[in-house]
């Protein structure tokens, strides 16, 4: 068990499972994309982790940007969508595939749907690691999920509580 400001996580998922999981989500894009040049974009903060490890497994060639929303305070959702720092190139008719942390309402995924489409990409994919089916509340089709979770706060691997956890190598689970 592990403790970050006022809260305790338990283990959840080993690096290994991470690990795993992002090799056949990987070995899954590659084999759809064949012949494509995709252009990733992860989703910042929580992704950054996500993204280094899953483009390391990715055995064609592509390209990496990232940007920068916000819909979190604490540990909910806060319901609105903020763009802190966005894409510097274009998009057009490019294959997009926007890899996410974690997806719970679908807040964010619909509002990066809405934007990248909005700029005439040739096709849009989206890939998450976690995917929390019970609080999800859009219509965006997820092409790629690495693991369906309850919906319960998790931390690591990117995902942070109030700003600590990034670090930690392997998922924990906020304690009953």
């Amino acid at each position: 068990m592990i403790q970050l400001h006022d809260k305790h996580f338990v283990p959840f998922l080993s690096a290994a499972d991470l690990d795993a999981t992002l090799q056949r989500m990987a070995k899954q894009v590659t084999e759809d994309l064949k012949g494509e040049t995709p252009i990733f974009i992860g989703v910042l903060n929580g992704a950054f982790m996500v993204v280094s490890d899953f483009v390391k497994h990715y055995k064609g060639n592509c390209e990496v940007s990232f940007v920068k929303v916000a819909s979190y305070e604490g540990t909910g959702s806060t319901g609105e969508v903020k763009q802190l720092i966005g894409l510097s190139q274009s998009l057009a008719g490019r294959s997009v595939v926007i890899i996410e942390d974690i997806v719970d309402t679908g807040n964010t995924i619909e509002e990066l749907k809405r934007m990248f489409e909005g700029q005439g990409v040739k096709q849009l994919k989206i890939a998450t690691l976690f995917f929390k089916p019970e609080a999800y509340t859009k219509n965006v089709p997820l092409d790629y999920i690495g693991f369906e979770i309850p919906n319960k706060f998790i931390v690591g691997y990117g995902l942070d509580y109030d700003g600590l956890g990034r670090n930690l190598p392997e998922i924990y689970q906020l304690k009953e």
